[in-house]
């Protein structure tokens, strides 16, 4: 299988349980809950996305004829000199409409630990190491377990308590960013106050956006 990505870069985790880990991120292009046109995000499932996944033409980006000749591009881009575990990040738009066995076993074979960030409409292969669900409203939940449920908040059809019961090690509330600073502000004052009275969830700020970087 052949694989289609927007970019790829070496940054800090910004969000939820791994928030500050040195990693490579890998975004594949493609969503399956909205086209990534702007005019389309009126009637797309998912409104709110911040990131552009549209194509191959990112910053390190592009089609890799298979699971070796894309691993073999992301060791490109951990630090040489370190002898710790490169941590890469599968993430889009929507990574698990291209990601397969193939790809995972081949990233492991090269001593990858594998994250990846989902929607969870689609289930996942076997072995990923971290996988994140970020669910949104009005869409199918399919891959209803792992180690993070990071919910972007507040959502009107899907309030956290509708998937604090599902088989997560760790549950983050994300406050939505918005445009508007104020509702941006009153996003984060909800979520804080969500958090504190149920101690089950913690709060996810985005920090690669408060800090200044990818």
């Amino acid at each position: 299988m052949s694989y289609s990505v927007k970019e790829v870069f070496y940054s800090l985790q910004g969000e939820g349980f791994h928030s500050g880990r040195p990693a490579i991120f890998c975004r594949m292009s493609k969503c399956n809950l909205w086209s990534g046109r702007e005019a389309d995000r009126s009637e797309a499932v998912c409104q709110f996305c911040d990131t552009d996944f549209i194509g191959t033409d990112g910053q390190n980006g592009g089609r890799f004829a298979d699971a070796e000749a894309l691993s073999q591009h992301l060791l490109q881009f951990w630090p040489q000199e370190t002898q710790t575990t490169p941590f890469v990040v599968l993430t889009g738009g929507e990574p698990l409409l291209q990601v397969d066995q193939a790809l995972i076993d081949k990233l492991h074979q090269h001593g990858f630990e594998v994250a990846v960030e989902t929607n969870g409409t689609k289930l996942a292969p076997d072995g990923i190491d971290w996988i994140c669900v970020s669910p949104k409203a009005n869409a199918p939940l399919l891959l209803d377990h792992g180690k993070e449920l990071k919910l972007v908040y507040p959502q009107t059809d899907l309030p956290p308590e509708k998937v604090a019961h599902l088989a997560f090690d760790f549950f983050f509330l994300q406050p939505m960013d918005d445009a508007d600073p104020t509702v941006s502000a009153n996003n984060i004052k909800m979520a804080v106050q969500y958090c504190l009275l149920h101690p089950q969830w913690k709060l996810s700020l985005q920090t690669h956006k408060l800090l200044g970087i990818d």
